[in-house]
């Protein structure tokens, strides 16, 4: 029998049934989940609001440290079932999500040292007449409710980095996962209610209705929106927020890549093809564009193309599988008839190019499409990666920043001088020099510009934006 999932709003009742969540691999019933309606959307945000309203309610930020402290406990414990169970429900192949449980267990240590590190600053007084007599001082509060809403490609690790922030700073929350991985959400919110979090502070929205959600963001006790995923969708939930709400964004990117003529092609050729085909390139910053110097193009474009008929491509679940399927039949689609307009438009296939089985579809390398085809202009959002040949760098950076995304960037190089132009001059919020576009850790920033969305992610930065600096003077003829 496929495992249940129950409602997880405190104190709702929904009549909206069931929704069926099934493996991308092979189409198999993993788990039913129940759906919230309406009146079970606005019994969450009642709820949240009421919390947060009654400060006499509020968690203190010792009692927030042990239940993360427990947590993290749990989720060690756990680790290997929570990692199969992100591979089966998110496609991500088991080696992967193993990575993805770990960093997510090191992204709620991360919160708590953020909490244990942060403070608050003395504003100066008794500087002139008027501040005589006077100590000012700043402390941080939470910000108010937290609405989250969460992308497929790291069905866990994402939702740490939503609710971990929220739920550190004092925040009650109400996440949305992604309608095809809300499993691993559900299961970290009741790791989190096992650890002693009071049901209210973090409740879960799984909707069959997206305008229930909508509505939802929309309501004018919302303070905080984190959206990660589509920027079609970002920016019109963006523009429903309610005055005052504050909100990070993260959307894609079409990620470039330069090698110049001092790169070491030893050096670049694994990171390439792992950045490009980790996840089925189903990544924000996933290796897309390779622009190449001239003198290797065509060398590098063969060599990443020969590593990428060895990888293993099948089912997520299996250790050694390295590439696992597209998260629904109509992204492999997509993905075809992009690869197929590109080659019809000129672009050489040097390897992929069909499917493997009816969900995966084979890595890919693609040499010099055009410009203007699909997987030039757009996020791929899959295992293609397009190699362009080039003559001078200043022509390589004037491609790479053609498109209206900025986010993560790469310039590989044996020469400073080259990699400060690099950095200097790629319109990304991140250049990375000598390695893939695809390097995070979850304590640095990370966020798009542009199209590729605002604000800026990673932990400590998320902990910031949930919480507002509250000023305090004191008036006394002994200061």
């Amino acid at each position: 029998m496929p495992e249940h999932f129950e409602l997880l709003i405190h104190g709702a009742k929904t009549n909206d049934g069931k929704t069926e969540i099934r493996a991308p691999y092979d189409g198999s019933l993993i788990a039913t989940v129940t759906a919230a309606d309406e009146i079970a959307m606005k019994k969450a945000m009642d709820t949240a609001y009421g919390l947060f309203s009654n400060k006499d309610t509020w968690l203190k930020p010792a009692e927030r440290i042990k239940i993360f402290g427990k947590a993290i406990h749990l989720m060690t414990d756990r680790a290997d079932e929570l990692a199969l169970e992100a591979a089966r429900e998110g496609g991500k192949p088991l080696m992967d999500s193993k990575a993805e449980v770990t960093r997510a267990i090191d992204g709620m240590k991360c919160c708590v040292e953020t909490l244990r590190t942060q403070h608050g600053e003395e504003i100066p007084m008794n500087l002139n007449p008027a501040s005589e007599n006077r100590l000012a001082l700043t402390q941080y509060e939470p910000i108010g409710v937290v609405v989250a809403v969460s992308a497929f490609n790291h069905p866990l690790n994402l939702i740490v980095h939503q609710v971990g922030p929220a739920v550190i700073t004092g925040c009650p929350v109400i996440v949305k996962p992604a309608s095809d991985t809300p499993l691993s959400c559900l299961r970290f919110i009741k790791i989190l209610y096992e650890a002693g979090l009071p049901p209210s502070w973090a409740q879960v929205l799984i909707t069959k209705n997206v305008t229930i959600a909508t509505e939802l963001i929309q309501d004018r006790r919302t303070a905080f929106l984190s959206f990660i995923g589509s920027s079609n969708v970002g920016w019109k939930l963006r523009s429903k927020l309610p005055p005052g709400a504050h909100c990070a964004m993260e959307h894609g990117g079409v990620a470039p890549v330069i090698l110049t003529e001092h790169a070491d092609i030893d050096v670049a050729l694994p990171l390439l093809v792992k950045g490009g085909f980790y996840h089925a390139g189903q990544v924000c910053v996933s290796v897309q564009r390779i622009f190449a110097h001239e003198t290797l193009a065509i060398k590098l474009a063969d060599l990443i193309a020969e590593k990428a008929k060895l990888l293993t491509v099948g089912d997520p679940t299996l250790p050694e599988t390295e590439v696992g399927p597209l998260i629904r039949n109509a992204e492999l689609e997509r993905v075809e008839r992009w690869v197929n307009e590109a080659v019809n438009e000129g672009a050489l296939l040097l390897c992929g190019g069909k499917r493997v089985n009816e969900t995966c579809y084979a890595p890919t390398v693609l040499l010099n499409p055009s410009p203007q085809s699909k997987v030039s202009q757009d996020e791929i959002f899959g295992p293609v990666v397009c190699v362009y040949s080039y003559s001078d760098l200043d022509q390589a950076i004037q491609q790479a920043n053609e498109l209206p995304y900025s986010f993560q960037a790469a310039i590989f190089t044996q020469d400073l001088n080259q990699a400060m132009k690099g950095y200097r001059q790629l319109n990304a919020t991140a250049v990375m020099v000598n390695d893939h576009t695809a390097f995070r850790v979850d304590w640095m920033p990370f966020g798009g510009h542009r199209e590729s969305g605002m604000g800026v992610g990673g932990i400590p930065y998320s902990v910031r934006d949930m919480q507002v600096k509250k000023m305090l003077v004191i008036k006394s003829k002994e200061l």
